[in-house]
């Protein structure tokens, strides 16, 4: 019964023949167009006249790129040949979502402050009222002069 159905869900977009371009238009995009603009750029659908509406990530990109149509267009003819769309359409809308994990964080220790660093963060919060918060901030600070140094040190 399953199978049945399915089969009836395919006849059906068949029927309207865009299911085997839309399938070949994803699966070239991007490779066609280069990582940047598939990061911020996806096939949304195949009109019947045969543009692609593509969602883009922010309307500068839905402009930039429709200034860049034809050679994107011009680009996706090679690997699609025949199915290539006549038009494409940029315009804001959803996205799929990333395939790779963004990367955590670096889970090493933050640096240690070097004397020069404790120095200066002590002078830092040498005007600081209250006694018992000082020495807090001056650790504070002197870390964040260590990361600020390492972030520095390529």
């Amino acid at each position: 019964m399953i199978d049945r159905l399915g089969d009836g869900v395919r006849r059906e977009l068949d029927r309207h023949g865009t299911t085997g371009a839309m399938a070949a238009i994803v699966e070239a995009w991007p490779a066609a167009v280069g990582e940047a603009i598939a990061r911020n750029a996806w096939p949304a659908r195949l009109a019947r006249d045969g543009t692609l509406q593509v969602h883009t990530s922010s309307a500068a990109w839905a402009f930039e790129l429709g200034q860049l149509s034809a050679m994107l267009r011009d680009r996706l003819r090679a690997p699609l040949g025949a199915d290539t769309p006549i038009a494409l359409r940029f315009a804001l809308g959803p996205l799929p979502s990333p395939l790779e994990e963004p990367k955590a964080a670096s889970s090493s220790p933050p640096p240690e402050p070097t004397d020069e660093q404790r120095v200066e963060a002590a002078r830092l919060v040498a005007g600081l009222g209250n006694e018992e918060l000082r020495p807090l901030v001056a650790r504070a600070a002197a870390l964040s002069l260590a990361r600020t140094a390492a972030d520095r040190s390529f």
